[in-house]
């Protein structure tokens, strides 16, 4: 894999709030090795181990879109969900960023039909076939694809198995987290203080509830794999 420069500082991870862990009582005692300290009741992460991650991730996400590998961004809370769809659309990823489906990815079958049927109803759409129903169905068929376009918007346009899943947030994806270890599909994760570090194949150490915390590393990801494409 090859190493580049990423120019992560401490300072911009201090600024965005990514050493902030969470309550002392809330922690999992695996996360011991990437914890510095205990402040005012919360655990503060070891940023240079975050820097570190953070650094190895994006040469993996270098590496893996310059050879023109596919990924699939997960972050479904309301907090992160903005924030994953810019990301995707800038780094031209597909991503999940409503509720994870059970079985989106281990029943690649079953979501293939679904987006088949998404793409159809948006064909229709888009031609006026719709409107040119009776009243009832042309609305039931509205319903089935803004439904569709809620949950499958963002992986329209994928074929198949993601190569790479980005998972912002452990605990809230852990079913997206275990289909992707089930499949044998590469993930990067964030992990908080509260978080299982040996689930993911890369995780990276850091505050995954605040907004500029999960914007920091995602745009860090973004810009590796934004490189990639461009190498």
């Amino acid at each position: 894999m090859t190493k580049r420069y990423w120019n992560i500082t401490l300072e911009e991870m201090m600024e965005a709030g990514v050493h902030l862990g969470h309550e002392t009582r809330k922690w999992n005692p695996r996360m011991a090795p990437f914890i510095s300290v205990k402040r005012k009741g919360i655990h503060i992460t070891n940023l240079t181990k975050t820097a570190r991650f953070l650094s190895e991730a994006c040469d993996l996400a270098f590496d893996a879109a310059s050879k023109g590998k596919q990924f699939l961004i997960v972050g479904t809370t309301i907090k992160v969900a903005d924030s994953v769809t810019r990301a995707a659309i800038r780094a031209r990823c597909h991503y999940v960023n409503k509720k994870w489906l059970g079985g989106m990815l281990t029943n690649w079958y079953n979501t293939e039909t679904r987006l088949r049927k998404f793409r159809d109803l948006r064909t229709k759409q888009k031609r006026g076939k719709l409107n040119s129903l009776p009243k009832r169905d042309g609305a039931m068929l509205k319903r089935q694809l803004s439904h569709l376009e809620t949950y499958l918007g963002g992986i329209k346009y994928m074929k198949g198995l993601p190569d790479i899943v980005i998972i912002v947030d452990q605990q809230e994806e852990y079913t997206a987290l275990q289909e992707c270890i089930t499949l044998g599909i590469p993930t990067i994760c964030l992990i908080d203080t509260n978080c299982d570090p040996d689930l993911a194949d890369l995780s990276i150490p850091a505050n995954d509830d605040a907004r500029d915390s999960i914007r920091f590393i995602l745009n860090k990801l973004v810009f590796a794999i934004c490189e990639g494409h461009s190498s």
